[in-house]
């Protein structure tokens, strides 16, 4: 879609407004701003934004505007059932998502998204509590869902409880585990570029030596794209979900219109409500804290987003946004090969931290890929 921000208007700009009202964050429209996307819609979609885990520009984008159709689904305004070609979502499928987690029927994280793993936990719920287990969310389902979450004591997050066993059940050695790898854009989309140096180009290539690396572990990673193809966020996450993967690391670089923008941000999944993924906080903050000690890149923290890549995976998934092509220092960085291989060697690491999950560990930047290496391969779970 067109972007939208300050200064548009139409009728695009009115059907944004009338959804900032319905959400509290806009009063009523003056007659002689009818349509006219002023400071205060700006300032109104700032806040729709923080509070979504979008980016917090104050345009309305695609992300901004899905997001926005999103929210005004309440449950009970229409059935929800499974959809192959385009999945319904929206804020309605989420209560949905969380009641039936609340009830023991495990529909994974609450992604707002009814795909297959919704329904099966419905179906589930359905078989115990309905007539007819059709795996649609219509009228009668809804009444059986009322009836046992009124008698209920609700809270503490069953996702994240599965999620974090999942992890402990893992266990701490890499051998093993399947990692699928998101060298960000590919094909026609270069991402950033500056001075004839491409994105796509360099995640591409950081992408083949962390895939390298992992091999020798005796992991097993899966690259989401070719040289010359560009997959959606999707379906990205798409091939990671239908690979059963345990991990999902994107690998991207930033850009921005001033040339002292700088600086090394990871990102997981959060909506802003509560609903975070605490395995892939936790994975973001051993690799930003690798990558920071092993570089000079400025830290510009670990943050949650909604972004496809992270929201749309069943497992916990990671961006890591390793510095911004448009700043001098950081471009010398990323064209050095040894650089590239420091941020790979500093995300492995940061991988293994999370399956030690603090056992046996060490202080951030000590572990090198050989000491990783030779322990995996003589058996080790322990690195000393």
């Amino acid at each position: 879609m067109q972007l939208l921000r300050r200064g548009d208007s139409g009728p695009a700009v009115a059907e944004i407004r009338a959804k900032l009202e319905q959400f509290g964050l806009l009063g009523p429209e003056p007659a002689e701003n009818a349509g006219h996307f002023d400071r205060e819609v700006e300032q109104a979609v700032r806040a729709f934004q923080q509070q979504r885990g979008l980016i917090t520009d104050g345009i309305v984008g695609s992300a901004t505007y899905r997001a926005l159709r999103e929210a005004g689904w309440r449950l009970g305004d229409r059935m929800l059932a499974l959809l192959i070609s385009t999945p319904m979502s929206g804020d309605d499928v989420i209560a949905l998502q969380e009641q039936l987690l609340e009830l023991g029927y495990d529909t994974g994280r609450p992604t707002g998204v009814f795909d297959e793993q919704t329904e099966r936990g419905l179906r589930a719920f359905q078989r115990d509590y309905c007539d007819v287990p059709d795996g649609v969310c219509g009228p009668a389902t809804l009444r059986a869902l009322l009836q046992l979450n009124a008698r209920r004591v609700k809270g503490g997050r069953p996702h994240l409880l599965r999620e974090q066993e999942l992890l402990r059940q893992a266990g701490p050695r890499l051998r093993g585990k399947r990692i699928v790898v998101d060298p960000g854009h590919g094909g026609r989309d270069h991402g950033v570029t500056v001075a004839g140096v491409t994105e796509a180009d360099l995640m591409w290539d950081l992408a083949r030596r962390l895939e390298g690396r992992m091999a020798a572990t005796g992991m097993e990673a899966l690259l989401t794209r070719r040289e010359n193809t560009c997959p959606t966020e999707a379906e990205r996450a798409a091939f990671a979900n239908r690979a059963g993967a345990n991990l999902v690391l994107s690998l991207h670089v930033d850009a921005n219109r001033s040339m002292h923008a700088q600086g090394l941000a990871t990102f997981h999944f959060g909506n802003g409500s509560g609903n975070t993924s605490t395995v892939g906080e936790a994975l973001a903050g051993y690799i930003h804290r690798e990558l920071t000690s092993r570089t000079a890149l400025l830290d510009l923290g670990t943050q949650a987003r909604t972004w496809e890549m992270l929201r749309l995976t069943r497992m916990p998934a990671v961006r890591v946004e390793i510095g911004y092509l448009t700043n001098l220092g950081d471009r010398r960085r990323l064209l050095d090969p040894v650089f590239r291989d420091v941020v790979a060697e500093g995300i492995l690491v940061g991988v293994k931290r999370l399956y030690l999950q603090g056992k046996d560990d060490q202080p951030t930047g000590t572990f090198t890929f050989s000491d990783v290496l030779a322990r995996e391969l003589a058996g080790e779970t322990r690195i000393r």
